[in-house]
């Protein structure tokens, strides 16, 4: 663990601080820190900065409620910046908006930027604004039986791929699973992060049942 008095923060006393989600790893947020409002996050879990235009302390969701709850904070090999993880209530942005960083300056037409989070927002809207011929619309209008049967269909051309040892197969089938699993994730109102949180609650279970069998 890196000791605060190894940090270099600047002439004006600041350290600018990169704000990241912890579930979807987007930077929600780029601000300033002194030593003060560095050693009240830790303290308090939950971020605090360093207001360059009022001069002045700010916990972020102090009066919105959009409280940032600290996973982590890591600075990097020259000491000089920190990136701080987190789990948050709401906003990261006084627009609203999930994250400050919404415009783009420049986009690349031949690299993709897919994500999870991406193919989700589609899908979802392909059963708001139902698009004609869509595939996922179609399965949207069909309802959850349909939904269903495709889920296990897949999970069987899984099975049969990974008995076959093929990597490939294996690999374009689960990558159908995975893409009808989403469309019942939506038809029944779950998010990635719902996922996410169980997945890491199953973590900690998992490691404490591995610690009581070796103390057996």
């Amino acid at each position: 663990m890196i000791n605060i008095d190894e940090l270099k923060f600047d002439e004006k006393g600041l350290i600018p601080a990169v704000v990241v989600d912890v579930d979807s790893r987007k930077v929600l947020t780029v601000a300033y820190m002194n030593r003060e409002s560095l050693e009240i996050s830790i303290k308090e879990e939950m971020t605090c900065f360093w207001s360059r235009s009022r001069q002045e302390l700010w916990r972020k969701g102090e009066t919105s409620g959009n409280r940032q709850h600290i996973v982590n904070i890591m600075t990097d090999c020259d000491r000089d910046a920190l990136t701080v993880l987190v789990r948050k209530d709401g906003p990261a942005c006084h627009t609203g908006a999930d994250s400050c960083f919404n415009d783009y300056v420049f986009q690349s037409d031949t690299i993709s930027d897919f994500s999870l989070d991406a193919l989700m927002t589609l899908i979802e809207g392909r059963k708001t604004e139902k698009k004609e011929g869509s595939y996922t619309t179609y399965l949207f209008e069909k309802g959850i039986d349909k939904i269903l049967k495709k889920v296990g269909e897949e999970c069987t051309e899984v099975i049969i791929a990974g008995k076959a040892d093929d990597k490939a197969e294996t690999v374009y089938e689960i990558s159908d699973l995975v893409y009808h699993v989403m469309v019942l994730m939506i038809e029944m109102g779950i998010s990635l992060d719902d996922i996410k949180r169980e997945l890491a609650s199953r973590h900690v279970i998992d490691h404490k049942v591995k610690q009581e069998k070796m103390t057996k």
